[in-house]
């Protein structure tokens, strides 16, 4: 003879018994997936696999995560589900589908609260990071002066980020003798015309002229040279600075894109999971109704 069982629509010991395992075998793959990407990947520009790849095997991995342990899941609350004798072949169909889709929520329900904090992480990392690196080139010209006000104390000028820029103004020309260095005062007061130059994008006349009149007087240089020499300098300064404010915002940029690619993906993973699971529990639940205990 047969024995057979009858109970709700909906088995709840099977469907924890399949979020469990699968919300277990998620965090098993997820730590195999951080031992060897931390063993591929390099903080060394030159060593390791580049960023865009270590992204794409991410989000494959991640895919790859997220289907095996849907189909545990979801065979498991299929197969452990109570069997039910007079319920139509189509409704058996439907709640096991029902079982493998509410075991992968519970799953990833408890997978959400054990990686919360990972995941937001993940996600808002590369944002914060590039914001971060995008204000500090934005408001270099900024701390220049606050080091400038900072050297003008000590009569230090290595200090000061421009303080290189400021030095090639005072060197003395190929053809003509070195000249006596430019006193401490002198330095934080030229860099602090640079830095309010860089607020405005422009060198001013005046401001111009009176520096050239400091490089014609320390190096030996004509008037006309030395002011050519400062803007030059200048020049260049604000070309170092745009180009680093470039680089700053594309990788912020690229850091937005990464992502929003990694939660595109993950949805779309979860998406997947979600059907799997379903159909997964259906083939447990077909196998645990073929399944029969015969009494002799």
């Amino acid at each position: 003879m047969t024995t057979t069982t009858e109970g709700g629509a909906v088995s709840w010991g099977a469907v924890i018994a399949g979020a469990v395992g699968a919300a277990a075998f998620s965090l098993v793959l997820f730590l195999l997936g951080t031992g060897l990407g931390l063993a591929v990947v390099s903080p060394w520009g030159s060593e390791g696999i580049s960023g865009a790849t270590a992204g794409v095997s991410t989000i494959i991995w991640v895919t790859v995560v997220q289907l095996l342990a849907s189909v545990l899941g979801g065979y498991l609350a299929g197969r452990l589900r109570t069997r039910w004798v007079t319920v139509h072949t189509d409704e058996v169909f439907f709640r096991d589908t029902a079982h493998g889709f509410l075991a992968w929520a519970v799953a990833t329900l408890l997978m959400a609260t054990l990686l919360s904090s990972a995941i937001g992480a993940a996600l808002s990392t590369g944002l914060k990071a590039g914001g971060e690196v995008v204000k500090s080139a934005v408001t270099v010209a900024g701390a220049a002066t606050a080091s400038g006000a900072a050297s003008s104390g000590d009569g230090q000028a290595g200090a000061n980020p421009l303080g290189y820029f400021v030095d090639s103004l005072f060197r003395a020309a190929p053809d003509r003798a070195a000249s006596a260095a430019p006193s401490a005062d002198r330095i934080p007061e030229v860099t602090r015309i640079f830095t309010n130059s860089l607020r405005s994008g422009e060198l001013a006349d005046v401001d111009r002229q009176y520096l050239g009149q400091l490089v014609a007087e320390k190096t030996g240089l004509a008037q006309a040279e030395a002011e050519q020499r400062v803007t030059e300098t200048f020049t260049r300064l604000k070309q170092n600075l745009d180009q680093a404010a470039a680089k700053a915002k594309q990788a912020a940029d690229d850091a937005r894109k990464a992502s929003a690619l990694l939660a595109l993906w993950l949805v779309v993973s979860l998406l997947v999971g979600a059907f799997v699971a379903s159909f997964a529990a259906t083939l447990g639940g077909r196998l645990r109704d073929s399944s029969v205990l015969v009494k002799t």
